[in-house]
């Protein structure tokens, strides 16, 4: 009969090394430990690389309105983007061919926005611009489609923009607008058999009408290059396409008439310094 009294049985030790040898039951001896995960590790290194990448982004440059510098000084960015964009070095002795009057130098203080371009443009005329920029007539002595302002822009948006900011000075001849969008070649050509004083337009269609000979450039004394970057930072010097466009009209048939002192340059807005420091120094090279 129970005694109720509970059976002492003594409890088995365990020995310290069962539990491991439990485990060593599912080694595999022959099992060689792996190193760290590699897709971890690449990921970790992208990761470093994209940080240190941003600690060493430069700030953006500074760019000063063109109208602030002095000739001299938009005419090393002007020739400097010119190299830049064919690729090529002038000489020192052809550097010497541009001469800083043929930079337009605007009014001190004035805006250089579309608002004000007409306020420039009777600047860089002086006392003759109401007969140069405004008269309607068509004279003997003025050949039918030949402007004496040119503005070139990167775009029909941009073109458009600045003509309006030109229309005191285009109530008694009407301005033409020389680009592709909603424009008929048709048109043009009809519109420069008669007098005009001021156009404006894209590179690609203006050199199309001056090689049909349909534009005349004999009259032509300032050429407008809008300054002005869209919202991903390109401007009439650096959009592509179009800047190869653009360089190639200058080179075919701006270039000489600039050196000989017929024709003048207007850079309209603001210019980018930092260009004008990385190519001074590759003419010093």
């Amino acid at each position: 009969m129970a005694s109720g009294k509970p059976n002492n049985v003594p409890k088995q030790r365990r020995h310290p090394k069962d539990g491991n040898q439990k485990n060593s039951a599912f080694k595999n001896p022959k099992r060689v430990p792996l190193g760290p995960n590699r897709a971890q590790t690449k990921k970790k290194k992208k990761n470093e690389e994209i940080k240190g990448t941003k600690t060493r982004k430069e700030p953006k440059a500074a760019a000063a309105a063109a109208a602030n510098l002095p000739a001299s000084q938009q005419l090393s960015f002007f020739l400097d983007c010119f190299q830049s964009a064919i690729n090529i070095k002038f000489s020192s002795l052809e550097l010497e061919s541009f001469k800083d009057t043929c930079i337009v130098e605007s009014p001190k203080g004035l805006e250089q926005d579309a608002d004000s371009l007409f306020k420039h443009m009777k600047a860089a005329f002086g006392t003759s611009w109401r007969e140069v920029l405004t008269e309607g007539q068509l004279e003997g002595i003025i050949d039918p489609g030949s402007p004496a302002v040119l503005v070139i822009s990167t775009s029909a948006l941009r073109s458009l923009e600045l003509l309006r900011g030109l229309r005191p000075l285009t109530k008694e001849c009407r301005a033409a607008k020389l680009f592709a969008k909603h424009m008929k070649i048709v048109e043009q050509v009809t519109l420069l058999k008669s007098r005009v004083n001021i156009a404006s337009g894209t590179p690609s269609r203006i050199k199309k009408l001056i090689d049909m000979d349909v534009l005349g450039i004999s009259r032509l004394a300032v050429i407008v290059l809008d300054m002005h970057t869209d919202a991903k930072g390109y401007s009439l010097f650096s959009l592509p396409q179009v800047s190869d466009e653009f360089w190639d009209l200058y080179k075919s048939h701006f270039q000489q008439r600039l050196i000989q002192g017929d024709l003048r340059i207007c850079l309209y807005g603001p210019i980018s310094c930092d260009t004008e420091v990385k190519n001074t120094e590759l003419h010093e090279e």
